[in-house]
């Protein structure tokens, strides 16, 4: 995509995010622009809560990216996200009876499953695809000969109010078309693991503020997916109990939490905060009793992190460990704390530089993962282009073998004819004289 860009909103609990990027011939994408601002409760786990806002917070973003380019957006890519999302399995088969399997085969068995929604939900991706060819698996079936394929596929569904909501504040609100909707998860995983990751089989965990999303990958296949109601924010609510305002609550869990086991974090710290009573006066707070609060609603997440990981039947066979990102995973010594409760490597990862170049302070921050994916997965272009009105034609003569223009002459209008004078109707001179004529005569004839 030498000219024009791709543009797409992450709309997150704590923040909704715009991103611009161009495409190169290497599919590799250039970052423009990258704006953001906060939610503001308007999006409560990853779904809207309050359509008005929502849509006056995309265009804030928006006119903060136009303003950047100096150029107009036209549209934009919207993640999907939410604690109904899960992946649904669906097969499909087709027989064959010994002929080869074709790209139309695979096209076909792949239209099925797009039209397939299970009751009670919404149809929203098709994450991955697993064939078996006469009961073998077969990474690429297309050429193979066999007399039955079957397809297993991973369809994400989750509540049709999610795209409805979201539909509503940008489009309507906002006034900004959609390109596309993409869940979220995916695109995180598009630019954060490798391939080797997804063969050897991994759990990448995506900590966002409302939700934490669970993606179980083995022999390079998306297995299972599955969203908990849980993420940094719950964290950030617990602290507030120890007397902090919720802004003060999320400054502090940054600044000041680690979940380490660290003697050192025993003692007293200060709080970056003063009383309101007075400024001179400190609060002080233990960050002992600060990080066993975090560490409580830490351990609840991990409990359900572990149980999924069991529930996907790949529990032991997931060489690459686990992988996090997202905005929750930057909590201090977060890696080292579940490599301890979940007996498994932990790496922390952002979006790929062999994906996104140009981003500058945002390549290596974990919040941005997810909004890095939008753009690599967009395809559209985004930008707004004017198009201009045609000129009126000239109507052209063949003269000599040249075209001469030809312009029509007005016409002069002509003069209207003198009106004929009435012979027995008196002038305006001889109006006045008999007028005033008659006026003298009568008084002569009264004296």
């Amino acid at each position: 995509m030498t000219q024009g860009f791709i543009a797409a909103i992450d709309l997150g609990t704590s923040k909704i995010t715009g991103v611009v990027g161009r495409k190169n011939a290497d599919n590799v994408v250039s970052m423009l622009a990258c704006e953001s601002v906060p939610s503001s409760n308007c999006i409560r786990r990853g779904v809207v809560h309050n359509i008005d806002e929502v849509g006056a917070k995309v265009r804030k973003v928006v006119t903060m990216l136009e303003n950047k380019l100096e150029k107009k957006i036209d549209k934009v890519y919207v993640s999907l996200s939410g604690q109904s999302l899960h992946t649904f399995d669906f097969w499909e088969t087709k027989q064959l009876s010994g002929n080869t399997i074709t790209e139309d085969t695979i096209a076909q068995l792949r239209q099925e499953a797009e039209k397939f929604t299970p009751a009670s939900k919404h149809h929203y991706a098709v994450a991955d695809v697993e064939y078996f060819v006469d009961d073998k698996s077969e990474q690429n079936p297309v050429g193979v000969p066999c007399s039955l394929i079957e397809a297993e596929y991973k369809i994400v569904v989750g509540r049709a109010s999610l795209k409805s909501n979201i539909k509503k504040g940008i489009e309507e609100k906002a006034g900004m078309k959609i390109a596309g909707y993409i869940v979220g998860a995916l695109a995180s995983a598009t630019v954060t693991l490798s391939d080797e990751e997804k063969m050897l089989g991994c759990a990448f965990v995506d900590f966002g503020a409302g939700t934490t999303t669970l993606s179980i990958y083995k022999g390079g296949i998306l297995r299972r997916m599955i969203t908990i109601p849980f993420g940094g924010k719950n964290i950030t609510r617990d602290i507030c109990a120890l007397n902090y305002t919720e802004d003060q609550a999320e400054t502090s869990k940054i600044k000041l939490g680690n979940v380490a086991d660290d003697k050192k974090n025993s003692g007293k710290m200060s709080s970056p905060f003063s009383s309101p009573f007075s400024q001179k006066s400190s609060k002080t707070e233990n960050a002992g009793e600060l990080n066993n609060v975090i560490k409580m609603r830490l351990d609840e997440i991990i409990a359900n992190l572990a149980e999924q990981i069991k529930q996907s039947g790949y529990e032991g066979q997931l060489g690459a460990g686990l992988i996090i990102t997202g905005g929750a995973s930057q909590l201090r010594n977060l890696d080292a704390y579940l490599t301890e409760k979940l007996k498994m490597p932990v790496r922390k990862a952002s979006a790929n530089k062999a994906f996104i170049t140009h981003s500058s302070d945002f390549d290596s921050n974990p919040a941005f993962t997810q909004a890095f994916g939008l753009l690599f997965l967009g395809k559209e272009n985004c930008e707004h282009i004017v198009v201009e009105k045609p000129k009126p034609q000239v109507e052209n003569v063949d003269n000599n073998d040249k075209d001469e223009v030809v312009y029509v002459k007005p016409q002069p209008r002509k003069p209207k004819p003198p009106k004929e004078k009435d012979p027995n109707k008196p002038g305006f001179g001889e109006k006045l004289t008999g007028i005033f004529g008659g006026l003298f005569k009568e008084e002569e004839d009264e004296e």
